[in-house]
């Protein structure tokens, strides 16, 4: 494990089948995102595995479109994309009592400009956004969003 990530984890009372068909679904990511930064998938597959590549509408400050591919997949269990910078972020999903412990990792480990992530604070940022990401995962997935 890389000193170059950040993670964070909650636990969400559904089957880490149903957490996995949401975060497989570009077009739902926009309904859960708490960075604020992610609007609308406006490409690809309705439901993503390992090699896809989907394109979201984002916005920081100004509005711009993102390319990600799919490069780490094991149903039910963990999903990862990367853009062109290569940091990733991750989901892994565990079975534990009352539901499924999902963890969401910003990974710039194999980051193309790991110093410019740094100086830029973009480890500290994606750590807030996570922490807002998981609990509203955990609403919309349990009905109270």
């Amino acid at each position: 494990m890389s000193d170059r990530q950040v993670s964070r984890s909650i636990v969400v009372d559904a089957p880490p089948s149903a957490v996995f068909e949401v975060l497989a679904d570009p077009r739902r990511h926009g309904e859960f995102d708490g960075s604020g930064t992610v609007r609308s998938a406006i490409r690809g597959p309705e439901r993503l595995s390992l090699g896809d590549t989907f394109g979201m509408s984002m916005r920081i400050g100004v509005p711009y479109t993102i390319s990600n591919t799919v490069v780490e997949f094991e149903e039910g269990r963990r999903i990862a994309w990367r853009h062109v910078g290569h940091h990733r972020w991750r989901y892994e999903l565990e079975p534990v009592d009352g539901g499924t412990q999902v963890t969401e990792t910003f990974d710039w480990s194999d980051s193309r400009a790991p110093l410019v992530l740094e100086l830029l604070r973009y480890p500290a940022v994606n750590t807030r956004a996570i922490e807002k990401t998981l609990p509203r995962l955990k609403a919309y997935l349990e009905g109270r969003s």
